[in-house]
């Protein structure tokens, strides 16, 4: 059976254990643990494996050092213009001081969401609905600077606010969407007015340049024409030339050759004489008579007046016979 020693001593060593084991506190990564001793502030355990007095040393609370996501309820605001929306809101925030937060504000989750209501309200109350729908950058920057102002005497930072949604009535949603379609169409009248206007342009600009070109083909035609009608008729003038030289060189052999074979000037002028009969006998109305020529016709008419004189002479002297 058990003596009251060894039950006395089996009863100090659980005792001995409790306290040992309450006295450990093991804090765990990105947490900290807040101490109170006799009912006040003592100290702030951080990661790892920390020793309190159990019994006097009480852990008031463990807060989390990492970012913390926290979504505030969808919001019910009034714009400026009277529109009623629904804004929905997301923050991040972060503890950096774990006695203010633990000592000078009850619910840190609670007072920021209390106060992104209040700011969504007073924020959106001045800007009309165009706006709010625009202007998320706006709202969410004027949002983190009402909280920076007051969280951080609770010693927490808040990292980012986001507007995750504004939802206006569905009426307005109904115009927004056949406005949008208007503009839609809108635009692609205008792109294909300017489409239009651009190929109209281009067609132009194309029968310009066609007209220009044809303009200048044909002035070249014409300008090669009157080069080749000038080519042509400068050979030809250089042929008839050439056909003049050898007819004059010709004849000047022939003169040569006639006066070489001994004949006088009247031979001369006889045959002058027989070669414009058969010029006379040509289609020609015109004739240049040479003056040697001329000089015979004279001749010769005299001698037929001479003839003529004689023959009546002798037609009288037989008639008186």
């Amino acid at each position: 059976m058990l003596t009251t020693t060894t039950i006395v001593i089996v009863v100090v060593i659980v005792l001995v254990l409790l306290i040992v084991f309450r006295g450990i506190r093991i804090i765990p990564q990105q947490r900290v643990a807040v101490v109170e001793r006799l009912g006040r502030f003592h100290a702030v355990l951080s990661a790892g494996v920390n020793i309190i007095f159990p019994f006097v040393d009480h852990v008031v609370k463990v807060l989390d050092l990492r970012t913390q996501q926290v979504i505030v309820p969808p919001q019910i605001v009034i714009t400026k213009d009277n529109v009623q929306i629904q804004i929905d809101t997301v923050f991040f925030y972060t503890i950096v001081e774990p006695k203010m937060a633990t000592y000078n504000i009850a619910d840190v989750v609670q007072g920021i969401q209390n106060i992104t209501a209040a700011n969504i309200r007073q924020v959106a109350g001045h800007m009309e609905l165009d706006e709010t729908l625009a202007g998320r950058d706006r709202i969410s920057m004027s949002l983190r600077t009402a909280l920076d102002e007051v969280t951080e005497s609770w010693g927490v930072r808040i990292d980012r606010v986001e507007i995750v949604d504004i939802k206006p009535p569905r009426e307005i949603q109904d115009a927004m969407e056949r406005q949008m379609k208007a503009e839609r169409e809108k635009r692609a009248n205008i792109l294909q007015a300017e489409g239009q206007r651009q190929s109209a342009i281009l067609q132009a600009e194309g029968e310009k340049q066609s007209a220009i070109l044809r303009a200048e083909g044909e002035r070249e035609a014409r300008i090669r024409q009157a080069e080749g009608l000038r080519e042509a008729q400068r050979l030809e003038a250089e042929g008839r030339a050439q056909a003049i030289e050898l007819v004059a060189q010709s004849e000047k052999a022939r003169i040569e050759l006639l006066k070489a074979s001994g004949l006088d000037a009247n031979v001369l002028t006889y045959q002058s004489f027989d070669a414009l009969q058969g010029m006379a006998k040509g289609p020609a109305t015109t004739l240049f008579i040479p003056s040697e020529a001329v000089g015979v016709l004279s001749a010769l008419g005299a001698l037929k007046k001479t003839w003529q004189a004689a023959g009546e002479g002798t037609a009288n002297g037989e008639s008186n016979a």
